[in-house]
């Protein structure tokens, strides 16, 4: 296992210091902020540790309430809300400093059968032949400023993503906010399911709030800009396998007040539809 993935997989074993509380470790990757993704993923990883393993996640959603701090732990406290016949649901907070920074609740459900319709994958090129983001970046070369010519050249990421259109996040032009993502585990991915679904909630933060901003045609470097993550949501729809390429299908319906609204449909080669994301996202700009 790469050492990204298998740092990945680390920080997603959450220590148990008391009954239905768990520490979380960090990266020290001189981020100045704790990613969203890496919140979303250990939360959920604490509340499938008080949920009994034939009970999959089958939907999350969660707000970002204050930046987290990359060089001290996290604190995530679950509450057993109920415990139901089919259903089982927990809410976790994400504590730094005795203050909340992030609040999730999490639906778990016995697994059964039902009506199963879908929409329809739409139709793109697959990941084979596509240069994945680490090549595009090399192919730019000095087009790209530093630091982050230094960071994304040297910065070892847990997950693959091949753009089906690549755009040049640098010097961006107005164009449909739609883009499509490959993407998958940069390494084979243990087994277990509560571990897949942790490990694919991290992987659903990237790139998703991009999208949003492509009419707008504005670089992540430019200073005038302010994002962050505001809120994230997920319905899974089938249990995921992050070791295989997963199509991420994204579109924005709409910004206004500093926020822009993004939605994804991750779809597996073979066409099923086994999960859809929700995120909006602050993007205020200070002209």
């Amino acid at each position: 296992m790469p050492n990204s993935l298998a740092r990945l997989v680390r920080l997603l074993d959450v220590e148990e210091i008391e009954v239905d509380l768990y520490r979380g470790t960090n990266t020290d990757e001189g981020w100045v902020r704790v990613y969203g993704g890496q919140v979303v993923a250990q939360a959920l990883a604490a509340a499938q540790r008080t949920v009994a393993s034939d009970r999959p996640v089958h939907s999350l959603h969660s707000y970002f309430i204050r930046p987290g701090e990359p060089k001290i732990p996290i604190l995530y406290k679950v509450d057993r809300e109920r415990d139901g016949a089919s259903f089982t649901t927990r809410r976790v907070t994400a504590i730094q400093h005795g203050r909340a920074i992030f609040s999730l609740a999490a639906s778990f459900q016995q697994r059964e059968q039902g009506f199963t319709h879908q929409d329809p994958m739409p139709e793109t090129q697959g990941p084979d032949g596509l240069p994945n983001e680490r090549e595009l970046h090399q192919q730019a070369g000095e087009r790209i400023p530093e630091p982050w010519r230094t960071i994304w050249a040297t910065r070892d990421r847990p997950f693959e993503f091949r753009p089906v259109k690549p755009l040049n996040p640098f010097r961006p032009h107005s164009s449909p906010p739609l883009t499509q993502n490959w993407f998958r585990a940069d390494g084979v991915v243990p087994e277990g399911q509560a571990l897949r679904a942790a490990l694919f909630a991290y992987a659903t933060d990237m790139t998703l709030l991009d999208t949003c901003l492509l009419p707008h045609a504005v670089a992540w470097t430019d200073q005038k800009l302010q994002a962050a993550s505001l809120d994230h949501a997920i319905w899974f729809h089938q249990e995921p396998d992050p070791g295989q390429w997963l199509l991420f299908d994204q579109a924005s319906p709409a910004a206004s007040g500093g926020r822009g609204l993004n939605i994804g449909k991750i779809f597996t080669q073979s066409g099923t539809l086994i999960a859809t994301v929700v995120q909006e996202g602050l993007i205020r700009y200070r002209a």
